[in-house]
């Protein structure tokens, strides 16, 4: 027996009055995610708790089985991992975004109108020349999808216990680091990054590639947010609390470093690129290809999470259902006597305040020997109606693997 987790950024939502007071889930022609709900067993999930809205992180971690509560070590490091840089005991690694603020450093837009790779590549290129006053402290800074990006930095003494400077939302200025706590170490970590946001507005204020950008009428990136100070958590991979071989499909560098931290086998896929642009049948080709060779294969897609953040209604509508056509191609292509094929979101992110909130997100399961409901749609509401009741996201793990045959006994 095999598993496929199909996770779905942000796709879950609430009613939209122009969509009729439909989510996009409901409004959206779906019919795989529907044959997948009448030939399984349905329910919605609360990722953390009911009513946490919970970070893609933090709710990947719990999808996967693990107490969010206890093991979560802060966003940056994952970002880090993820995107192929060396995380080391006693760093402190941050997600980071190019952004753009006005001369007050008011925030403008948070990700610098969705900035193109290529100019975020030589951006960061000239950031990365940087030189700190302190000699003993090194950092290192990537781009990695649009304005996403991520900073490390490396030294003695260093904390996590530091606060961001990315006040989460437009028209507030650009936040100082503080430390949290008065240790040394926090307020020497604070000090350190506050000068290096100082130098990295600096170089990027008077960029020939802004210059270039604001002539093209184009948003410039100058200014770069920070936030998520952490660290690698301790955990168990997945092979040794199931002893299954598991892999993951993904584009984002966050998702991909909490599936590596979890022990997963990373698979890159040409043309997946987690924006709406992405080839969503070559992550369904992929999908296939990956599952004959792995036990469990989570395939994480972000374009969902992304219409919903820009409050973009026809484009969420859209993403679900060019989802809903690669899920068909995934289905046509696997045995589902042998097969069992879950699909969710890791979130609800809401299209009306185009952010993360904390209600509960649908989840079905097909395959073979589940106790099939009365469900015959899949969302939100249709969903809440199954077989599964309510669960907690750390639930799913253990409920898959256990049709798999692959959880112990507890007790005598």
């Amino acid at each position: 027996m095999k598993a496929i987790l199909i996770i779905c950024d942000g796709m879950a939502d609430r009613p939209v009055k122009e969509l009729s007071w439909k989510t996009p889930l409901e409004a959206a022609y779906k019919p795989s995610l529907n044959q997948i709900a009448k030939t399984g067993i349905c329910g919605i999930m609360d990722l953390i708790a009911p009513g946490i809205p919970p970070g893609s992180d933090s709710a990947t971690l719990a999808l996967l089985g693990y107490d969010a509560l206890k093991v979560y070590s802060g966003r940056g490091a994952f970002e880090a991992v993820g995107s192929g840089v060396q995380v080391l005991p006693g760093d402190v690694a941050f997600r980071c975004n190019f952004a753009t603020a006005n001369e007050k450093l008011v925030v403008l837009d948070r990700r610098a109108g969705r900035i193109e790779n290529e100019d975020a590549d030589k951006l960061a290129q000239s950031l990365q020349k940087i030189k700190l006053k302190t000699p003993s402290v090194k950092f290192l800074f990537k781009n990695t999808i649009q304005h996403r990006a991520v900073l490390v930095i490396r030294g003695p003494k260093l904390s996590t216990a530091v606060s961001d400077s990315d006040p989460q939302k437009t028209g507030e200025k650009v936040l100082e680091i503080k430390p949290l706590n008065t240790s040394f170490e926090a307020k020497y970590t604070a000090k350190i990054l506050n000068e290096l946001a100082h130098q990295f507005h600096t170089v990027l204020k008077d960029h020939s590639v802004n210059k270039q950008r604001v002539k093209r009428k184009l948003l410039p990136a100058n200014i770069i947010l920070c936030r998520g100070a952490g660290t690698i958590p301790k955990i168990k991979p997945l092979s040794e609390l199931y002893g299954v071989k598991a892999a993951c499909i993904a584009a984002t560098s966050l998702i991909r470093g909490v599936c590596e931290a979890s022990g997963m086998k990373l698979i890159n896929v040409k043309g997946a690129t987690g924006t709406p642009q992405t080839d969503f049948l070559a992550l369904a080709k992929a999908t296939n290809q990956v599952l004959r060779t792995f036990d469990f294969v989570l395939l994480h897609v972000k374009a969902t999470d992304v219409a919903s953040h820009d409050r973009n209604i026809k484009q969420k509508v859209e993403m679900i259902e060019k989802v809903d056509n690669m899920v068909g191609r995934i289905l046509n292509n696997i045995d589902l006597n042998s097969v069992y094929l879950a699909i969710t979101a890791d979130h609800t992110t809401s299209l009306a305040t185009g952010n993360h909130e904390g209600d509960p997100v649908p989840i079905a399961i097909t395959g073979p020997y589940v106790r099939r409901d009365d469900v015959e749609r899949f969302d939100e509401r249709c969903c809440a109606k199954g077989g599964l009741n309510r669960i907690r996201g750390m639930d799913l793990m253990p409920t898959l693997m256990n049709l798999l045959g692959k959880t112990k006994k507890f007790g005598a």
